[in-house]
């Protein structure tokens, strides 16, 4: 009977294996930390400022696609595959006023250019939103100097500097390209792992349809089955993959064989090569230990912090400066919280000449001494701006050694005991860049009749009224502007106009001389862009315009070229959404 099991075995296996087979298949110079002076690290693209400091609205301005319309279910997605051509994308172009075939006239040289200058800019919330529209919605590949490969990677490579984890499953599942967009599937899964969160990284393997080719999600994908108790069919799996040569991993195997039951000898082989790797490490081990280092790498640390599995830092001695490093980094990383860091700075013990002579102890004490030190420092000064200078070290020294976030919340916290009014000026501008400012969120329109662009003509932009009513509206309003001599046709009120225009609005002859046309000269190559019909390269340009700036802190003039450019490509809606965040009038 036991023969007859093995021999059936062998038969699935060779099924399997025949089914497959038939498938297609830089250095940097001393810094002072003592300096309150910071340096200007501005990249301007087309005289717009960008601030690496910035505030991102809780709420967007985009009304992105509700659950329902923009998450494609798998089976609506599957009506956009032909045999030749495979959208791959989660939103409707017409959603948003784009095309199916907008990337039909773009050059990839020049499109692959513009996100390597993208890159380098830290998005401001705005410019994201827009960016996600342009790669997410449904719509043919470029064809020109550019690759499918090549094209897919961009979205993945956005899609994981975004870590928006949530739109990376739907993306994925959506589309079932699992195997075109491995290094993606493995972000995902790796995160939820690194989360010690094992049902969500398992669940993502549940609704991939097609065989896994990569090698490490099909071990990943095998380990699922065997934590979801389907030992069978992970076992069927290990075999095709064998026959078929596809992995031959050792380590691999002796922790799957005690996972299976085929041992009873825990295995205490440590690996750190992927995070799957360690997690198997972990759970092969009842007397599982792991001292993480500087060099380990930040999933791992996240995967110790879940996982509970870190040195407790009352435990550790003050002398030990290697672990105290290891901290600050974790800290840095998120993976232990400041509170604790900083605890940890108050239990070293210095001198009242060392507490009284701060800046000069520094100077010969080691780097995490010395931050503790000042943090203490901090703590027993009561001068605000010898507070404010000790502060400015502290941040300082933790940028000098690239652990910045190290020092951010308790930063915040210091400050926020400080009054504004008794800052020194020359403080002003730290004080600002740090401080928690918590704005209103102003988000109701009012409208004002006697500013033409806060008027109730933005309502169109909102609610699309018929050409009939707008029009009677607009006439009426640029008449009583006419007969005020002392109104001033600002540019927002030309951009107002010109979308109306644009809209199919018609102004009376009689307006024409209440403004003239704004004379900012469009950038060349946006407009060349443009008269070549190519709308996802002007949408790119305008992406890199905004930048690291929010949509309100625009200048009128580059505001003016960005909107005359969505007019003339007929994008409405995203064009309204920029108008309905810079125009109107909030409370």
């Amino acid at each position: 009977m036991k023969n007859l099991k093995l021999l059936n075995r062998k038969c699935f296996i060779i099924f399997l294996f025949s089914f497959f087979i038939s498938l297609n298949v830089q250095s940097q110079e001393p810094i002072d930390i003592w300096s309150i002076e910071e340096k200007s690290n501005t990249n301007k693209v087309l005289n717009t400022k960008n601030d690496d400091d910035k505030e991102i609205p809780q709420n967007s301005i985009y009304e992105m696609q509700s659950q329902s319309n923009s998450e494609l279910s798998i089976e609506q997605s599957q009506t956009l595959v032909s045999k030749e051509v495979k959208l791959v994308g989660l939103y409707d172009p017409e959603e948003n006023g784009l095309d199916i075939n907008m990337w039909s006239n773009s050059n990839g040289d020049q499109i692959l250019n513009i996100f390597k200058r993208i890159d380098k800019l830290n998005l401001s919330q705005d410019a994201s939103e827009i960016m996600d529209i342009l790669l997410l919605t449904n719509a043919y590949y470029p064809k020109q100097n550019i690759t499918e490969e090549q094209f897919l990677e961009i979205k993945s490579n956005w899609l994981i500097k975004k870590s928006n984890y949530q739109l990376i499953e739907n993306y994925l599942l959506t589309n079932q390209i699992i195997n075109e967009n491995s290094k993606l599937t493995k972000y995902l899964v790796d995160y939820y792992l690194s989360e010690s969160n094992v049902k969500k990284a398992c669940e993502i393997f549940s609704e991939i349809k097609d065989s896994i080719e990569d090698v490490y999600l099909s071990k990943f994908n095998i380990y699922c089955l065997i934590h979801n108790n389907k030992k069978e069919e992970a076992q069927l799996l290990i075999d095709l993959k064998k026959e078929l040569n596809d992995f031959n991993d050792k380590f691999f195997e002796k922790k799957i064989n005690y996972l299976m039951g085929y041992t009873n000898e825990p295995d205490t082989e440590i690996s750190e090569n992927t995070i799957l790797n360690f997690h198997l490490s972990h759970i092969t081990n009842p007397d599982f230990k792991f001292e993480p280092k500087n060099s380990t790498a930040k999933e791992i640390w996240r995967y110790l912090s879940t996982s509970n599995l870190l040195y407790k830092i009352n435990d550790i001695e003050i002398n030990e400066l290697d672990k105290i490093a290891n901290i600050e980094k974790a800290t840095h990383d998120g993976n232990y919280s400041e509170k604790e860091l900083f605890e940890l700075y108050k239990r070293f013990q210095f001198t009242i000449n060392q507490l009284l002579n701060i800046k000069e102890s520094t100077k010969v004490l080691p780097a995490i001494e010395a931050r503790a030190l000042i943090y203490q420092g901090i703590l027993i000064t009561t001068n605000i701006e010898k507070k404010l200078e000790l502060m400015n070290a502290l941040k300082n020294s933790f940028k000098i050694d690239e652990m910045e976030d190290a020092f951010s919340d308790e930063l915040r916290n210091l400050l926020s005991d400080i009054d504004e009014q008794e800052v020194p000026s020359n403080y002003t501008t730290f004080y600002q860049n740090y401080i928690d400012k918590k704005e209103n969120k102003l988000t109701n329109i009012k409208i004002n009749n006697k500013i033409l662009h806060q008027s109730k003509l933005i309502n169109h932009f909102i609610l699309e009224n018929g050409l009939s009513d707008i029009n009677k509206d607009v006439n009426n309003l640029l008449k009583k502007i006419k007969k005020d001599k002392k109104y001033f046709f600002s540019k927002k009120d030309i951009i107002l106009i010109e979308s109306l225009k644009s809209d199919g609005v018609k102004v009376l002859d009689k307006f024409n001389t209440l403004y003239e046309p704004n004379d900012y000269e469009m950038p060349s190559d946006i407009q060349i862009f443009i008269n070549s019909g190519d709308m996802a390269a002007t949408i790119l340009r305008v992406i890199e315009v905004i930048g690291r700036d929010e949509l309100k802190n625009i200048d009128d003039d580059t505001l003016y070229f960005i909107i005359s450019a969505l007019n003339q490509l007929d994008i409405d809606p995203i064009r309204n959404k920029i108008l309905l965040k810079v125009l109107p009038l909030k409370v």
